[in-house]
């Protein structure tokens, strides 16, 4: 138990012992939001800020919510989940691939070519949290939200349109996932954080790398590279997030401000979130047309070639998680019939 929890216990045990004589109103909670980009960047300022925005409106003020962006609040981006737990943060922002392994269950939507459409997975992957990873890979945090971003894709130095291309490039691979397929057609993953990528393409650190055109914008991937590779249907791989509140300090909240919370929580925002990041794709991707870079569109009928090669990564992470007990095969016919079952009707949390 750190110091500030233990200070947080007894200001929210003296703030709860004064209910009774104080109007409701009079209650007061401020919570810590701590994650990884910039405050500029999309999630931030289109997902995350919008969130902490309607929470505090939604409380008439007695939530204030204080963003911490770049994690400064110390730490790494793989810590994020830990600093939640252990209270170094109220609320973090984290990937859950940066811990490789750590949350097996939600890997079902990181697997090449399994994610079509960022809303329907985010439903999915809520859906599925609730009945699969409330209780395991997630039992020490309260869960607000699940997601997935848009398409990932890859943009390099040279041009890539078939599996061949990537022979014996250096690409910063933003899963374990798509790592296991880019050694599978030749080419070296190399681990880096997504803040690294700028830097390490100008030093040839890397030839390239995999992010969904969001993320290129903020780095200015547009002007380090000239060629993008991205796929009809499926994507070659997707990455997991999860908002994520320390579960002390939202049981110490008055039940009324808990409902603040829970009512901007669970699958509206989820799919909310989700879909924001996809559609924030459109004009980063305008960027690289504008400065005459090439796109290469790999069609589905192309994409079968990836997908096979693809086919092990499938049963190597089968193997992996029935070690851990978990069905794989029954979570990726789950995921996709959830997927299927995804209605855009369902997209509501913005307009609530």
């Amino acid at each position: 138990m750190t110091t500030r929890r233990t200070l947080l216990g007894c200001v929210a045990a003296a703030g709860l012992s004064v209910t009774g004589a104080a109007p409701a109103w009079a209650q007061e909670v401020t919570l810590t939001l701590h994650q990884f980009l910039p405050a500029q960047a999309n999630v931030p300022k289109l997902v995350l800020d919008v969130w902490a925005d309607k929470v505090e409106a939604d409380s008439e003020g007695r939530i204030a919510i204080e963003r911490y962006p770049g994690m400064q609040l110390g730490g790494t981006p793989p810590e994020l989940l830990d600093q939640v737990q252990d209270g170094v943060a109220d609320i973090v922002w984290a990937v859950n691939g940066f811990t490789p392994g750590r949350y097996p269950r939600t890997e079902v939507f990181e697997l090449p070519f399994m994610v079509s459409d960022a809303r329907a997975a985010s439903y999915a992957y809520w859906r599925m949290f609730e009945e699969h990873m409330a209780e395991t890979d997630f039992a020490d945090v309260k869960i607000l939200g699940t997601w997935v971003h848009g398409p990932g894709m890859l943009h390099t130095k040279t041009p890539v349109s078939a599996p061949e291309d990537l022979q014996g490039l250096k690409i910063r691979g933003g899963s374990r996932m798509v790592n296991q397929l880019l050694e599978r057609v030749g080419a070296e993953p190399i681990g880096l954080p997504v803040t690294a990528i700028p830097e390490s393409l100008s030093k040839g650190v890397i030839d390239g790398t995999t992010i969904p055109w969001e993320v290129t914008t903020s780095l200015k991937v547009q002007e380090l590279v000239s060629n993008h590779t991205e796929f009809d249907g499926p994507a070659i791989y997707n990455l997991t997030f999860v908002l994520a509140m320390n579960r002390d300090v939202y049981d110490s909240m008055p039940e009324d401000l808990q409902q603040v919370i829970d009512a901007n929580s669970g699958l509206a925002f989820s799919i909310f979130a989700g879909g924001t990041q996809a559609d924030a794709d459109g004009p980063a991707r305008q960027v690289a047309v504008d400065m005459g870079n090439t796109i290469v569109t790999v069609s589905e009928d192309d994409a079968a070639k990836w997908e096979e090669i693809a086919r092990p990564v499938y049963d190597a992470w089968i193997e992996d998680v029935k070690a851990k007990g978990i069905d794989g095969q029954a979570m990726i016919d789950e995921a996709r019939a959830l997927m299927e079952d995804y209605d855009p009707a369902m997209d509501t949390w913005a307009s609530e």
